[in-house]
């Protein structure tokens, strides 16, 4: 039986050591979020976008690298967010990434000394009493734990019918790595929150309650391998799919065991071809079992980094050989670390099936009416502009894969960027609770099946579980029928009013007809006219003033310090447009 008793060198986190790792965590996001606020917002507000595109890559690369060194230095929570930064590969810059990537293994060791006390104190035991060896080096070292090998003595091999196991013992005080972690990253979300920008999209102060709700629940063991035992019941049937064993004898809050299943790094491209694995099938089969999770179980794992997939190569055993099929992969997907897992309601569920539904078919309306279903969008959204750049932006790119995309001529983007954007920052967009790890989960998911597969097509793996979901969705058709015939009558019914209603606008002349984006054009052509009027003025006034300072340094100052609010008006002309 494990006991309570709280090993003293367990607490490693002194008071000032905890107030000084949050300050650096504070002033290590107040700089860079100042240096994002002048290049990314100033700059371009002021005409001088081009400074800021020309040294994105290197900031990009110099921001990587100090993340990296303070990720490294502190670990925790820190480098969590590295390894989601460096998942990414579908998205971020490969300045950043690539600098980012080595969060995923490279995390330090602590000392097996500390290790060791630690699960002596939780089991109750020496490790010599129930193990035969425990590996003092570890097999991994990731940011809230560190696993190492161990052979199970004879009677809980028997009982178990493991011998090889992984012991999974929490870094010592990381308790309070994370209380401190969370107590910043909390300060930095109400930073966030005072940005009109950011509060009119999401509610950091919930938001950061569910990633805090998720970061303690991960350093609970005894939660993770209730959580494994889950996931595996869900997959028990589909031989594309691998869980350890839990041993629960030897399991506490804080130190785990489970069967060591350890194998090929799924990113390891090299390694599975010399297996003779397709890393292209790899991708897909991966996707498919991610879609899986949110779209019919509703129970997913949320931190699917490369670090926590192996591909495990089937073993031929020679008899039950000829009843696999030819299209079934010879390898099975194996996930560990299920400390951080996802649930989705099925309201939720339901709302993301329709939306996988609509993006396959390429259906901007449907996805709209879905995104409205998961509750992206507030209900009094007038959608109808989204619709329609929705379906401009299937039109244009719907089926091109990451490669494809990156190949297209920037400036086939750059008409439509622009009008689709404006659509999107004009629609109150909100990011739901519990969305959280959804979005993670997504997007580690594409960031590793880009990895595997450099021309790999999300739509390939999306359509066929669309099609999949069509079919099971199949018994609905009659109740779908059924409220759209409802709906139909009540429009019917409401129709002769709304026309009066509209012809009444018209006699009174009070119905107006607009443009969006020819008002859009309008106001930017305007706000770019008195923009340069300031900013003519202000160049005018400090070139007056540095030349009239030196007869007059009066009235050369009044001149150039006028000239600030030349400036200042220019900025805020190019605010309010």
């Amino acid at each position: 039986m494990a006991s309570e008793h709280r090993d003293p060198a367990e607490t490693v986190v002194s008071a000032g050591a905890a107030r000084a790792r949050y300050r650096r965590i504070l002033r290590f996001a107040a700089w860079h979020l100042l240096v994002t606020w002048w290049f990314e917002l100033f700059l371009p507000r002021i005409g001088l976008g081009s400074i800021s595109a020309r040294t994105r890559p290197a900031r990009m690369k110099r921001f990587a690298q100090r993340f990296r060194t303070l990720a490294l230095n502190l670990g925790g929570l820190m480098i969590k967010v590295g390894q989601f930064m460096s998942s990414r590969l579908d998205v971020l810059p490969p300045e950043l990434t690539a600098e980012l990537e080595g969060l995923q293994d490279e995390v330090p060791a602590v000392a097996f000394a500390q290790i060791r006390r630690l699960a002596e104190a939780e089991l109750g035991a020496p490790l010599e009493d129930i193990f035969v060896y425990v590996d003092e080096v570890p097999v991994a070292a990731a940011s809230l734990g560190q696993a190492h090998r161990a052979q199970l003595r004879s009677d809980d091999a028997q009982r178990t019918g493991l011998q090889n196991v992984v012991l999974k013992v929490q870094r010592p005080g990381i308790g309070e790595i994370v209380a401190v972690d969370l107590a910043a990253l909390r300060r930095v979300g109400r930073w966030l929150s005072r940005i009109r920008i950011v509060s009119s999209r999401v509610d950091m102060p919930a938001l950061m309650e569910e990633f805090a709700q998720a970061s303690l629940e991960e350093i609970d063991y005894l939660h993770e391998a209730a959580s494994a035992e889950r996931f595996a019941a869900d997959f028990a049937q589909d031989p594309r799919v691998g869980v350890p064993a839990v041993v629960w004898e030897r399991c506490t809050r804080r130190v785990l065991t489970l069967e060591d299943v350890t194998a090929i790094k799924i990113t390891d491209a090299l390694a599975l071809r010399a297996a003779g694995i397709d890393p292209a099938q790899v991708a897909s089969v991966f996707a498919s079992v991610m879609f899986e999770q949110l779209f019919t179980s509703g129970f997913f794992h949320a931190d699917p980094h490369p670090g926590n997939i192996f591909i495990t190569p089937a073993v031929d055993s020679g008899a039950g050989a000829g009843t696999v099929s030819e299209t079934e992969p010879r390898w099975e997907l194996t996930f560990i670390d299920f400390g951080m897992m996802g649930e989705v309601t099925p309201k939720t569920r339901s709302g993301l099936r329709k939306l996988l539904i609509a993006a396959a078919a390429r259906d901007g309306k449907g996805l709209v009416a879905a995104i409205n279903d998961v509750g992206v969008l507030v209900p009094s959204a007038d959608t109808g502009e989204l619709e329609r750049a929705l379906t401009q932006l299937f039109a244009r790119f719907g089926g091109m894969g990451f490669a494809e995309l990156r190949e297209v001529d920037p400036r086939d983007f750059v008409d439509f960027a622009e009008e689709f954007g404006d659509v999107v920052r004009s629609l109150p967009f909100q990011l739901p609770e519990n969305f959280l790890l959804i979005i993670r989960a997504m997007s580690l998911t594409s960031g590793v099946c880009s990895s595997l597969d450099a021309k790999y097509n999300l739509w390939d793996s999306v359509e066929p579980f669309a099609a999949q979901l069509l079919r099971e969705e199949g018994g609905n058709f009659i109740k779908d029928a059924a409220t759209q015939a409802v709906e139909a009558v009540s429009l019917t019914l409401r129709l002769p009013r709304r026309v009066d209603g509209f012809l009444s606008r018209i006699e009174e002349g009070s119905l107006p007809v607009t443009n969006p984006r020819l008002e859009r054009q309008n106001a930017r052509l305007l706000g770019l006219t008195r923009r340069l009027g300031s900013l003519v003025v202000f160049g005018a006034l400090l070139i007056a003033g540095a030349l009239v300072r030196s007869e007059d340094i009066v009235l050369g100052s009044v001149l150039m310090g006028a000239s600030v609010l030349a400036l200042l008006h220019g900025m805020w002309v190019g605010r309010r447009r």
